[in-house]
């Protein structure tokens, strides 16, 4: 009974999704010489240091939904650490849209996170071969 002072590790925000998957984030091999320092991040998730300019930005796709203008370029490099509503308003800016129009993001076509989550912590926990996608629309379409 001594042992109360013993914790497991605390575990990322998403762990409990992935239900014990050993597999990278990144397993899809798009950045070819990025190789992590012995596995240090399985070692402390808590904290988010990345080890060069690739882990500062994630590939994130753009899609369209509705009547919404597509955007040319839909693949786009963005820091981890931008918020979505840092990202809401590069896209009203791109699009030309005024102020006063709204703009809503989803994740998966079923939720829309908060504007102040940040797009890195999303795809670590929803981000799928090597890219996280992200639909926009002007009206709500999901959730």
């Amino acid at each position: 009974m001594a042992e109360a002072g013993e914790q497991p590790p605390p575990s990322p925000p998403c762990e409990a999704r992935r239900e014990g998957a050993e597999e990278p984030p990144e397993g899809g091999g798009a950045v070819a010489g990025a190789a992590e320092p012995g596995g240090a991040a399985a070692g402390s998730p808590g904290v988010e240091e990345p080890a060069g300019d690739a882990k500062k930005k994630i590939d994130v796709l753009l899609k369209a939904v509705g009547d919404t203008p597509i955007m040319k370029t839909k693949k786009w490099a963005v820091e981890r650490t931008r918020t979505i509503q840092g990202l809401v308003d590069f896209i009203k800016k791109f699009l030309k849209l005024v102020a006063s129009e709204q703009l809503f993001i989803y994740v998966n076509q079923s939720f829309a996170p908060s504007p102040d989550q940040e797009v890195g912590t999303l795809y670590e926990c929803f981000g799928s071969d090597g890219k996280l996608v992200l639909h926009y629309c002007k009206t709500q379409a999901w959730g």
